[in-house]
C-alpha cells in the first residue's frame, strides 16, 4: 500500500483561497533524494505570488511551497548518512512538489539539521528569508565602515540582512513603518526613515551630510531599486531583492554603480553542488545563530487547515508577522 501526504495544491493561477485540500500518493524516492514529514510549514510572499501568477512547471495537483522543518523518515540509497527521525529544515525546488503538505521529497544536500535548542516553528520560518538575506549580504565585498541603505527593512528578509550588516560593522541605514524604528535604532541602525514619506530619499541625503550610500539594498520591486540609484556613490552596488533591474540607470562611465539579483530558488537548477553545499555550510551557521547573535520576526503559529486563511491574510496586508503552520 503506497503511503499518500495530505497536500494543498494549486489548480489553476488564482488566490491563495482556491488552493484545495488533496490527498497525494508519495513517489518513490530517487538515489539523491529525503523523504520528510513536515512538522512545521513557513508561509512566504513567494508562495502568493506564484499562486497568482503560477510556474512555468506546474500543474493542476501541483504542491506549491517553499519552506518547512520536520523529520527524515527515508532515504536514497546515496544519502543514507542522514539518518531517520533526524530533525531538518529546507527550501524546497519549485519545479516539483512543494512543502504544503504533510510529506515532502527534497534533495538530500539541500536540508539543514536542526539545533536541538531551536523550535520546529523558528526552523520552519528559516530558510527563504534568512538564505535569501545572506546571498544578498554576500554580494557586497568588505563591508566593515561602508554605508549601506536596507529598503523596506521590516520584512523577514530586511530584518535580518540589517542584523549581518550591523554584526559586518557597516553604517546602516534603514526604510521601515514607523513602527519599527526604535527597534532598528536600538540595534544600531543610523537613521530609520518611514518609506511613506514623499520626501523618504531627500530625509536620507541630508543624514548623509553630501554624502552618498555605498551600496543600497532593495526588498520592494524592480522599479523601486531603480529609483535608489540617485542615493548611490561612485562604484555603489544596488542589489534588487525582490525584482531585477534590467537595465542599469546610470549613462556609462559615470557612477559606475553595480547592479546584482538575487534569486534563491535559482540554486536548485544552476547551482554546482560545490555551490549547494557553500550555501547549506553557511545556512547551517547561521541557523545555529537564531535566538542567539539573530533575531526572527514575530511567529504567528495555526493549523494546517487554516494555510490558505493565513496566505491570503499576507497577500492582503504585507504584514511582517511571519506565519507558521503546524501539520499535527
Amino acid at each position: 500500500m503506497k503511503l499518500t501526504a495530505k497536500s494543498w495544491t494549486w489548480q489553476h493561477k488564482g488566490e491563495p483561497t482556491d488552493l484545495v485540500l488533496k490527498d497525494k500518493v508519495i513517489p518513490t524516492l530517487n538515489d539523491n533524494e529525503v523523504l520528510i514529514k513536515n512538522t512545521a510549514i513557513g508561509l512566504n510572499p513567494v508562495d502568493w505570488k506564484l499562486i497568482e501568477w503560477g510556474h512555468s512547471q506546474w500543474q493542476p495537483d501541483t504542491v506549491p511551497g517553499v519552506d518547512a522543518a520536520g523529520v527524515i523518515i527515508a532515504t536514497g540509497k546515496n544519502m543514507q548518512h542522514w539518518r531517520i527521525g533526524t530533525r531538518v529544515c529546507y527550501h524546497t525546488d519549485l519545479s516539483k512538489d512543494g512543502s504544503f503538505s504533510t510529506h515532502t521529497i527534497v534533495s538530500g544536500i539541500a536540508i539543514l539539521p536542526i539545533p536541538d535548542y531551536i523550535t520546529d516553528e523558528a526552523a520552519a520560518a528559516f530558510p527563504c528569508p534568512s538564505l535569501t538575506a545572506w546571498q544578498a549580504f554576500e554580494k557586497i565585498p568588505a563591508l566593515a565602515g561602508k554605508t549601506v541603505l536596507v529598503s523596506s527593512a521590516g520584512g523577514s528578509v530586511g530584518y535580518l540582512l540589517t542584523q549581518l550588516l550591523i554584526q559586518a560593522n557597516a553604517r546602516v541605514y534603514v526604510t521601515a513603518s514607523t513602527k519599527h524604528h526604535a527597534e532598528f535604532l536600538a540595534m544600531g541602525v543610523i537613521k530609520a526613515v518611514d518609506y511613506k514619506q514623499a520626501d523618504w530619499q531627500n530625509q536620507m541625503l541630508q543624514a548623509l551630510h553630501g554624502n552618498h550610500f555605498d551600496a543600497a539594498f532593495d526588498m520592494v520591486n524592480g522599479e523601486h531599486a531603480a529609483s535608489l540609484v540617485k542615493l548611490l556613490g561612485y562604484y555603489g552596488h544596488l542589489v534588487s531583492v525582490q525584482d531585477r533591474v534590467e537595465q542599469n540607470p546610470v549613462p556609462a562611465f559615470t557612477t559606475c554603480v553595480s547592479l546584482h539579483e538575487i534569486a534563491l530558488g535559482a540554486f536548485h537548477k544552476f547551482a554546482s553542488p560545490e555551490q549547494i553545499t557553500r550555501l547549506m555550510r553557511d545556512g547551517d551557521n547561521l541557523l545555529k545563530q537564531i535566538g542567539q547573535a539573530f533575531k526572527q520576526r514575530n511567529l504567528s503559529v495555526d493549523t494546517f487547515d487554516n494555510l490558505p486563511k493565513h496566505l491570503a491574510e499576507m497577500k492582503k496586508s504585507h504584514s511582517s508577522t511571519k506565519y507558521i503552520v503546524k501539520t499535527e
